[in-house]
């Protein structure tokens, strides 16, 4: 059954709304990485609190080609935006961490990267009294592709209940620029990453194996119920003594 669009738009606008009322915030934090899902959770951001209370930052390592997108869409929408460069902080944390002679390097450098960009966007939200707005889908959340406390730390997740492939329609009906919409989905963890080549399939095939329920038809459907099984941690609460 396809989206509707307009309902779904409406609904998130009016979660956003009452959350914001209900803890009493007027302005949000979020960080547009000049991908579709920063670019529809901005839209939505805007049509509910209002140009003037949504503050975008775009947080590269060093300079990302994605830095032209995020100011695209900060501009379509006229909200503000802020540069910040985590070049220099990040290669201090690799060098004074010897991550670079690790195995999983990369991983490790990847993760640096999402929770320094947090650590910046939970700063700027006590500069502006405002609440850290999410930007994961339900393809990431319920596959655990995330870093935790990294770009998995929110107050709210306005798409989280959409699957990856859902989100293509909605940022067609709210307007985001095409080339945004048919950009490669990546978190920009480093050159060349994408969404899809790590995950090891298309977010088609994906979604048709989470939405089903059918992992146990393929190679590649048992691969992703590991995946899920090995990352539940990072949607659980920290535990405690009851």
């Amino acid at each position: 059954m396809s989206l509707d669009c307009k309902k779904e738009a409406d609904k998130i606008v009016e979660f956003i709304k009452s959350h914001f009322k209900l803890n009493g915030f007027k302005k949000a934090i979020l960080g547009i990485s000049g991908g579709l899902d920063s670019a529809i959770v901005a839209t939505l951001a805007k049509k509910a609190l209002g140009k003037d209370n949504v503050y975008g930052y775009v947080i590269p390592y060093n300079k990302q080609s994605d830095i032209v997108d995020a100011y695209k869409v900060a501009n379509s929408l006229e909200i503000h935006l802020e540069e910040i460069n985590i070049g220099e902080i990040v290669d201090e944390l690799i060098f004074s961490t010897n991550i670079s002679s690790s195995q999983n390097y990369m991983t490790r450098i990847g993760n640096l990267k999402a929770r320094v960009r947090m650590i910046i966007l939970y700063d700027m939200s006590v500069k502006h009294t405002a609440l850290v707005l999410g930007t994961g889908n339900r393809t990431e959340l319920e596959l655990g592709y995330f870093t935790i406390y990294g770009d998995g730390a929110c107050a709210l997740e306005p798409i989280g209940h959409l699957y990856k492939t859902d989100t293509v329609g909605l940022a067609k009906y709210l307007d985001v620029p095409e080339e945004i919409i048919k950009k490669a989905p990546s978190a920009g963890l480093w050159i060349g990453q994408t969404d899809e080549k790590e995950l090891g399939g298309s977010y088609a095939e994906i979604d048709e194996i989470l939405k089903n329920k059918s992992f146990d038809k393929s190679e590649f459907g048992k691969s992703l119920l590991n995946r899920m099984n090995k990352n539940t941690f990072k949607l659980k609460l920290p535990c405690m003594i009851q």
